[in-house]
Order: C-alpha cells, then structure tokens, then sequence
C-alpha cells in the first residue's frame, strides 16, 4: 500500500516557530534544521520529527516525545536548572522533582515545550 512512498514521520505543531527552535536546539540540545518555515528535529538515530507553526495551535494533551535517558534524576535536574517546570498529573504519584516510580513502569518525568506539548524523559525498562 505504502510502497514506494517514502520514509514515514511523524509531526506536531507549536504557537511559535523560534521558541520550538531555541527550546529544542539550545536548551534540549537536539540538532534542529529549519526549511521554509518548517522545524525538522533530528533524533539520535536521525529519524526527523516535523515541528510546523499553526496559528490556532492546540496543545497535545498526551506525550508527543519520549526523551530515553540512563539517569532521569540527572535529566530532570538539568532541566529545572534550566527553567523548565516538571508537570504533575493525578493518576500518577510523583517524588518533589516530579519524578514517577510506579511498580511495573518506568521511571518517568514529564514536562512541556513552550507550545505547551508534553514531552516525557524515562529511563528504559
């Protein structure tokens, strides 16, 4: 059905195209192109994900990246020294730094871009 027609990927939108930039390219420190307007944010195996601006943008109300990371504590760390703020969710009982450790899943901390799309780091099971 698909044959013939290309790697497939996957997207999101943000509010503001140079915040995703700076937040994903500076702060994440993940390598980011940019073509006529589009954001491509390369992930380590260099598969891209679409990050597009959309003026009546929405944020995602479910995790749209999944960082993997061997310590989460150092990660979540990092990020709140760099001003980023750990989300909390009720069904989920997370430690001060917002870190979850549930029986039976990963060790997980979400937070979200500055288009308020949520994005997780964990550490693989």
């Amino acid at each position: 059905m698909f044959e013939g027609s290309g790697k497939p990927f996957s997207g999101f939108s943000v509010d503001d195209i140079d915040k995703a930039r700076e937040f994903y390219g500076q702060l994440l420190g993940m390598r980011v192109t940019e073509d006529e307007g589009l954001l491509f944010l390369h992930l380590a195996d260099d598969t891209a994900v679409l990050v597009y601006p959309k003026d009546n943008h929405e944020p995602a109300s479910f995790t749209v990246l999944n960082f993997p990371v061997s310590d989460v504590e150092r990660a979540v760390d990092e990020l709140t020294a760099a001003g980023v703020r750990m989300e909390r969710y009720p069904d989920f009982t997370a430690d001060e730094k917002g870190i979850v450790r549930e029986e039976g899943g990963p060790v997980i901390a979400w937070f979200k871009d500055p288009a308020g799309n949520v994005l997780s780091v964990l550490e693989p099971m």
